[in-house]
């Protein structure tokens, strides 16, 4: 596994500034991507961070970089409590909860849209996102914003900058170990 597709694709979570990023990996051997994740994990749980394979599907795996302990704050939240409940969980458990979507994941069937909650989008754009089925949102970045524009605005420029920055980083030569932020 290539540990510049972390970067780019996980450098908000990264940075501390961002509980969680999914994206996909080319994975044509299970064994060889298992040893790497437990080799990046070794790095990256000192740091408060955790590495884990939530899908195999045609050559490829999806992964999700998280906080363990920002992803507890934030399905804490009272509407994301109410999400997570009428999509099935039965726990807001941060561990219980990672194991139903990743059993959503792999079940197939209708994409699990509570997702966001696992990767800092705001509860109220999930539950716009859902109840108006992708549609009359404000504007769309990382996500459909159905809540504050300008908050989610705002972020989805700091997100953008932070990546450009940790590219920018790896390329000069930083490894994981240096951009992995304890928080």
């Amino acid at each position: 596994m290539s540990e510049e597709i972390l970067v780019r694709q996980g450098a908000p979570t990264l940075a501390g500034i961002k509980t969680g990023s999914l994206f996909p990996c080319p994975c044509e051997d299970k064994e060889a991507l298992f040893a790497d994740i437990r080799r990046l994990n070794r790095l990256l749980v000192p740091k408060g961070l955790c590495l884990l394979p939530i899908r195999f599907l045609k050559g490829q795996v999806l992964l999700y970089l998280y906080r363990p302990s920002e992803l507890r704050r934030d399905l804490e939240n009272e509407q994301a409590a109410e999400i997570l409940h009428h999509a099935g969980y039965n726990s807001g458990h941060c561990g219980r909860c990672i194991a139903n979507l990743i059993r959503r994941f792999r079940e197939g069937g209708e994409f699990p849209h509570e997702v966001g909650l696992f990767l800092s989008y705001p509860p109220e754009d999930v539950k716009g996102f859902i109840d108006h089925r992708a549609c009359n949102f404000k504007c769309a970045g990382l996500w459909k914003v159905y809540g504050d524009e300008k908050k989610a605005r705002e972020l989805f420029a700091r997100f953008k900058k932070c990546t450009e920055i940790y590219c920018a980083l790896w390329e000069a030569g930083s490894g994981i170990e240096q951009l992995a932020v304890a928080v």
